[in-house]
């Protein structure tokens, strides 16, 4: 097979021959690749149990791990779910302020509605609306549901481009629309409403637990490491390079990678003196000046470039945790268990 890369961001006539070319395949019942406003989607139809195990298929996906399935519009939250009533007034709010946005919500999923093999058999289902244009135009034109995780292969590092999914996926699906760099660079939070709790965060992304906080009390099991997923991208190995990744909590602890022949670093901010990066082989940073949202948007890109460097190890700094630093964190901790380095604690 072999996979298209067609630019979505041209003139008005060529994006909506992206657009119905994409609208074409979905019908079809095939998986193609979008971009969202967090990272590259690998879409099908989500009522279609046939179209929904080509995402398996491509991406390498175990059959344990649920999807998250991206509405056209509002309505069909009650369509496809039945949420509790005494959640339905945090759930209108939360709604109403983050969507169209990067939050995922778990809700009890009418059985008849989603397709076992979107939620792993799991009674909930994770629910998004993107807000991403050429997303929404592609969702609202098709009409129904997608099933969406990251366009990469299983486990691997999450795609911020057109040609990043080209590289995870090419010559296993037909097609990908191209919008340039997403926006967030980090996969959506996932959040479920609990009556003890209130909000329980699953996995940390672009909607803070300081935002959501605004609403009712807020705790978390976001970075726990499960055999089985309870939500989407919790498996232990999510966003693993191929490079042995370290996280360094000491910049002393260099001294142990002496012997490593090429070294890659992944710092926090931009820190170009001679005595600290002639060491390496290649050193990215993520922000100029320490802004924690240019890191997240720079996170994934960085971490495949170094990936892609013939590296003997890759050394990460760690960021502060507080906003999407958690969220960053989060992911570089299980990209170092994946990769089979360390984690900082």
């Amino acid at each position: 097979m072999q996979t298209e890369l067609l630019s979505a961001t041209g003139t008005p006539a060529e994006r909506q021959r992206a657009v119905a070319r994409a609208v074409e395949l979905l019908h079809e019942g095939a998986a193609i690749g979008l971009p969202t406003e967090t990272v590259y989607g690998l879409a099908a139809d989500a009522t279609n149990p046939t179209a929904v195990a080509q995402i398996f298929s491509a991406k390498e996906r175990p059959f344990f791990d649920p999807l998250i399935v991206h509405l056209p519009d509002r309505s069909w939250v009650e369509r496809l779910t039945m949420p509790a009533p005494r959640n339905a007034e945090l759930l209108t709010r939360l709604l109403d302020r983050f969507w169209p946005g990067p939050l995922t919500v778990l809700l009890p999923r009418q059985t008849s509605a989603v397709p076992d093999l979107v939620t792993a058999g799991s009674p909930l289902v994770a629910l998004r609306q993107s807000a991403h244009p050429v997303f929404r135009e592609v969702i609202e034109t098709f009409g129904r549901p997608l099933a969406a995780p990251s366009a990469n292969r299983f486990g691997r590092i999450s795609p911020t481009r057109g040609e990043h999914v080209v590289a995870e996926l090419g010559g296993r699906i037909p097609l990908v629309l191209d919008a340039g760099q997403t926006a967030h660079g980090l996969e959506s939070t996932i959040i479920v409403l609990d009556a003890s709790v209130g909000i329980l965060i699953l996995r940390h992304g672009p909607v803070t637990a300081e935002q959501l906080a605004d609403f009712t009390p807020v705790q978390t099991t976001a970075g726990v490491v499960e055999e089985r997923a309870a939500a989407p991208g919790q498996t232990t190995g999510h966003y693993a390079p191929r490079t042995p990744l370290r996280l360094l909590l000491d910049a002393n602890d260099l001294q142990e990678f002496s012997a490593q022949k090429r070294l890659g670093w992944l710092g926090f901010r931009d820190d170009r003196r001679p005595e600290n990066w002639a060491r390496f082989a290649l050193a990215r940073s993520l922000s100029a000046n320490g802004d924690l949202h240019e890191a997240a948007v720079n996170f994934f890109s960085a971490l495949r470039q170094l990936d892609e460097a013939g590296l003997d190890c890759i050394l990460a700094e760690p960021v502060p945790e507080l906003g999407l630093g958690r969220a960053i964190m989060e992911r570089l901790r299980r990209a170092a268990a994946g990769s089979g380095g360390t984690a900082a604690p």
